[in-house]
């Protein structure tokens, strides 16, 4: 805080003069009165710097002391999740691979060499026979079958139209499986269970299927949009 006045009007008288004698004279007064104030706030404040220097200077020599006498904390392993998957297999998929009649096989070639590397986030995997006509992806499996047998269905049976192709759905052990009914060409998906809205799955595929695979001349009638 500053010592100056508050206002610039403010007055105060002058200090009177010590008398001649007095053996205060040659010594200042301090602002109570008593003599030497100056001497003793000079030594005060001397006090106060040494006590300030000497604390900090204490308490690290105790944090010192501490650190060298405590006993040593054991570093934390990394904590293992049990939620963490393990790696997905990348093995071969055991498929069936069916000898096909001369158009189906240049249809299913065609719709091979266009499938995509990945369906949504499931990488495509190797086959262990008819890679011509044979795809499989991730782990569990999601197989990609051409060429199949056309799925028998009635005519009140519900039929699904993903991107412009029309499938029959029935359930099987532990997946569902989606078949063509209106291409010239079956093609047969199959989606594990672990894999939620199985139709969702074949989007990606239906794509391709719509470009490389003819349809028929005439669809069943749930295949036509409303």
């Amino acid at each position: 805080m500053s010592r100056l006045p508050d206002s610039s009007d403010t007055t105060t008288a002058p200090d009177a003069a010590p008398a001649l004698g007095d053996d205060t004279a040659a010594r200042p007064t301090a602002i109570d009165g008593s003599p030497e104030g100056g001497r003793d706030r000079s030594n005060r404040g001397a006090a106060l710097i040494a006590t300030a220097v000497a604390l900090p200077a204490t308490v690290l020599a105790g944090v010192l002391a501490f650190n060298q006498f405590a006993p040593d904390q054991p570093e934390s392993e990394p904590s293992t999740s049990a939620a963490t998957p393990g790696p997905l297999s990348t093995a071969p998929v055991e498929m069936a691979a069916p000898a096909l009649a001369e158009r189906p096989a240049t249809v299913c070639r065609a719709l091979l060499s266009q499938l995509p590397p990945t369906v949504r986030e499931l990488p495509q995997r190797p086959v262990t026979a008819g890679p011509e006509q044979n795809a499989a992806y991730g782990d569990p499996a999601l197989t990609v079958a051409c060429g199949d047998e056309a799925p028998a269905f009635a005519d009140t049976d519900k039929l699904w139209l993903v991107n412009r192709v029309c499938w029959y759905g029935s359930e099987a052990e532990g997946s569902t499986v989606l078949s063509t009914v209106d291409r010239e060409t079956t093609v047969t998906v199959r989606v594990p269970d672990d894999y939620d809205q199985p139709l969702q799955w074949v989007s990606p595929i239906s794509e391709t299927i719509t470009a490389t695979v003819p349809s028929v001349d005439d669809p069943p009638t749930g295949c036509r949009p409303a």
